[in-house]
């Protein structure tokens, strides 16, 4: 069997949160396409559903649409037991649901940083520990959490420390997680975007002035594509990244090596 074959999920089973649109759609489609059966999970549950139908329909794969609040631990693991009463297993985990408010440090309001806080970082833990407790039972699982190049420097000109916060901690969460599992089965690894060109980006006009000076700052002098992180992530949901966990993986176009 060759590297491509080795590289399908056939038959895998598979969340995504915040996956109805996005980089969660862009990836949710990869994993189909690559033959794994999906739950799309979201906020959203109109979009989510009509992702799942896309998949279902482009790919002939199985996608269920499940609303859930990544920060309601009973949301969670209802979520979850959801995922496994309806394919009989839980194969890997992509926790990508998260917000980004661009408010000055000294003018933020705690409302306004508990909620980047309760969904960016929490989100991810309540996510990756159900998916972790069910891998555990399996021996076997993969689990991908979304950070953020943000994690690793302080973006520049808009201010956004709690998100610059709450992707630092997922870093180190991916890290904790993965030594914790490493020996009995489960991997935990994290993905650094850079600035991705998500329909929710280019299509905001408030932004443009924005994009237009990050891509002066970037090396590429673009933003990313969405599909552009698809491949790290079907990689690391199957068995060739067997000895791959406690990594970050920045997809940034060198954007963090100045």
């Amino acid at each position: 069997m060759g590297i491509i074959e080795k590289m399908r999920l056939d038959g895998r089973a598979i969340f995504v949160t915040g996956g109805a649109r996005g980089i969660g759609k862009s990836v949710a489609t990869a994993f189909a396409e690559a033959g794994a059966d999906l739950a799309i999970v979201d906020v959203d549950i109109e979009e989510a559903k009509k992702t799942a139908k896309e998949l279902e329909d482009n790919n002939g794969v199985k996608a269920i649409a499940i609303q859930t609040d990544v920060t309601s631990p009973e949301q969670v693991d209802a979520m979850v037991k959801e995922v496994v009463d309806t394919y009989g297993k839980l194969d890997a985990a992509f926790c990508n649901a998260g917000i980004c408010i661009n408010v000055a440090a000294d003018e933020m309001s705690f409302e306004q940083w508990k909620k980047v806080i309760d969904i960016n970082l929490t989100g991810v833990f309540l996510t990756a520990q159900a998916a972790g407790k069910q891998m555990l039972k399996q021996g076997k699982g993969s689990i991908i959490n979304t950070a953020s190049m943000s994690g690793h420097i302080v973006n520049v000109p808009q201010p956004q420390c709690a998100y610059n916060a709450s992707k630092a901690g997922v870093i180190q969460l991916t890290k904790s997680m993965a030594i914790e599992w490493a020996d009995k089965g489960v991997r935990v690894n994290s993905i650094s975007p850079g600035y991705i060109g998500t329909e929710l980006i280019t299509n905001d006009k408030n932004l443009t002035s924005l994009i237009e000076q990050w891509n002066a700052m970037a090396p590429m002098h673009r933003l990313g594509k969405p599909e552009e992180l698809q491949s790290i992530c079907v990689y690391l949901a199957g068995d060739t990244s067997s000895f791959t966990t406690g990594s970050d993986f920045i997809v940034d176009g060198a954007f963090t090596c100045f």
